[in-house]
């Protein structure tokens, strides 16, 4: 049997990664205070010892403003470098590499965590800094209407919102991330300023699709410029979000990153508005042919993201020219070994040596001893479902 391409390794500039799995960056609303913690460590963890060839980490906040939550990670300080060095390090000690999200939250700053309603917070909610947790966009336009109206940042504020993403994309080198990716999706505020709809404003930053393209540029830009020539720096975009940005609009943005020195566009969809996800009908893979068609007219890499839940499935993805890496969030939430599980499912890795020894020599010894076991995982034919 040939080697599946899900685990055949990719290089991106002067990283390689040992497979084309990548966990998705998922917010775990657990910092305290910006600082990452156990939980993070943890968390990180299991998906470097289940196998992945990347491990993504969560968006993390350029700015004290930028928080979504009280829970958000932090990295506009030097403070927090110890804690993610941390993590880091232990991931890089199971063999797989990890990368680290930028973002900002703009307009949807501010907001209780998802399991305690995730509505806008007021200023009796104990958080001591509130006058520095403040929100602001491109312009002062409300998400919604139980939403307050963020303040519009000046056009001296925004290229100082830019320096931000550069010095944090410095600390996050300087931690020992392998890659960054800039968070330009989901309603923060890199797609605010993209979207004609959020994005109001009459300067440069403003106005014409190149005019709403410049601050996501520019930031990029500055990235790169932070991040060593052989870092990779990838950017994830609502390729459609369905409420006035179009696939059309992200092929001609992929374009211009990949000209800024991005390698690769993970391509997700919408959150600009309270509707569930965008035009793409929810299913499995439901957004692969955003990257797909990013791929294909942008020539630059992409990843899929989206459902993505059974090993054929994601291999198929590759095959057929749908995207480079497979990105999975909430499946390996449930199985943090879905890498390993994968691997096993397409017919490979059958020593089990891409996971740590400590692991991997007791579940060889089982797989001697009991070679038509079925786990609890299943590792008999994979799903058909697509």
């Amino acid at each position: 049997m040939s080697q599946p391409l899900l685990f055949s390794p990719i290089t991106l500039r002067g990283l390689q990664l040992r497979n084309r799995v990548v966990v998705a960056p998922m917010h775990q609303y657990a910092a305290v205070q910006g600082f990452a913690n156990d939980w993070h460590l943890m968390n990180a963890g299991r998906y470097g010892a289940g196998g992945a060839g990347l491990v993504m980490m969560e968006s993390t906040k350029v700015e004290r403003r930028g928080c979504g939550t009280v829970g958000d990670l932090g990295l506009w300080d030097d403070a927090f470098i110890p804690g993610l060095r941390r993590i880091t390090d232990l991931v890089h000690g199971s063999g797989a590499a990890i990368g680290i999200q930028l973002g900002h939250s703009g307009r949807k700053a501010r907001t209780g965590r998802p399991w305690e309603g995730g509505k806008p917070l007021t200023e009796d909610c104990g958080v001591s800094d509130w006058q520095d947790w403040e929100l602001v966009a491109p312009s002062a336009i409300a998400p919604d209407a139980a939403s307050p109206v963020p303040r519009a940042l000046s056009t001296a504020e925004v290229g100082e919102v830019v320096e931000a993403f550069g010095r944090a994309a410095a600390r996050a080198d300087a931690a020992g991330f392998d890659t960054v990716e800039i968070h330009g999706a989901h309603g923060f505020l890199v797609h605010e300023f993209l979207s004609p709809q959020a994005n109001q404003r009459t300067d440069q930053y403003g106005g014409s699709a190149a005019n709403r393209r410049r601050f996501a540029l520019e930031v990029a830009e500055c990235v790169r410029a932070n991040l060593p020539a052989h870092k990779p720096l990838f950017v994830r975009l609502s390729v459609d979000d369905d409420a006035g940005w179009s696939p059309d609009d992200s092929v001609v943005l992929s374009r211009e990153l990949k000209a800024c020195g991005v390698d690769v566009i993970d391509c997700s969809a919408g959150g600009m508005t309270a509707r569930p996800v965008s035009s793409a009908p929810l299913g499995y893979g439901y957004q692969v042919p955003f990257a797909r068609r990013i791929r294909a007219e942008s020539g630059i890499l992409s990843m899929a993201v989206g459902l993505i839940v059974h090993a054929e499935q994601a291999e198929r993805i590759l095959a057929e020219g749908g995207a480079d890496l497979i990105a999975v969030g909430r499946e390996m939430l449930y199985n943090p070994n879905w890498a390993m599980d994968a691997a096993r499912k397409l017919g490979v890795d059958a020593g089990f040596t891409a996971i740590p020894p400590a692991a991997g020599w007791w579940l060889q010894k089982r797989a001697q001893a009991m070679p038509t076991l079925t786990t609890s995982t299943g590792l008999g034919p994979a799903s058909s479902a697509t």
